[in-house]
């Protein structure tokens, strides 16, 4: 009413718009990862400022710098840089969309020797040692977890590391470029122990 602007998101980029919604990705800092958004369009005028393809690459960049960043190695040796990293779900076998039922996280679900379920945090882990259905964990702080990999859910699904690397396009229209199963894992390192800078 008193003619001004309120900007619903800085540093997000379009990926779809039609006649009823924008969806954008941007990052969360709460879930700490890229993730899609779609916003309904109201009776109120709106506006999309749209970047150049330099502003979009900064975008990322930004991304990059505030998700999570690790060196992941598949059980070939093949060893890929993944930044604004983050666990996900499918159906077994990889088969149709995302697995709605358990949402995608920052966080390592395992199971201890004793039978106790918890969640490890990216920010806490030096990094991962896959051995078959076991796993070393070294937290950053220097202990040692020896677990299992335990999917929060008592249906079958199939779990993912995903995220982008050097060759993610801004104009994608997923939130990942990179995609391993958990399963297919040799070792995660991530060089900063984890640790990431608040998100400006």
């Amino acid at each position: 009413p008193q003619r001004t602007e309120r900007i619903h998101h800085r540093n997000a980029i379009v990926v779809q718009e039609d006649g009823s919604s924008i969806l954008y990705k941007h990052f969360d800092l709460k879930e700490r990862r890229v993730v899609k958004v779609r916003l309904r369009k109201g009776s109120l005028p709106y506006r999309v400022e749209k970047s150049d393809p330099d502003k979009r690459e900064r975008i990322v960049a930004t991304w990059r710098q505030f998700g999570f960043t690790a060196q992941v190695t598949d059980k070939t040796g093949k060893t890929s840089k993944v930044s604004a990293l983050f666990l996900d779900f499918y159906p077994p076998g990889g088969r149709g969309s995302l697995f709605a039922p358990i949402p995608p996280r920052t966080a390592l679900p395992v199971l201890l020797p004793g039978g106790r379920v918890l969640e490890i945090e990216f920010a806490d882990i030096d990094h991962i040692e896959f051995h078959a259905h076991r796993m070393q964990v070294h937290l950053a702080e220097g202990q040692v977890v020896e677990c299992e990999f335990r999917t929060p859910s008592k249906e079958p699904a199939e779990a993912r590391l995903l995220g982008i690397t050097g060759n993610y396009s801004p104009e994608s229209k997923e939130v990942f470029d990179f995609s391993i199963r958990v399963d297919n894992i040799q070792s995660v390192k991530f060089p900063d122990g984890g640790r990431r800078r608040r998100f400006p």
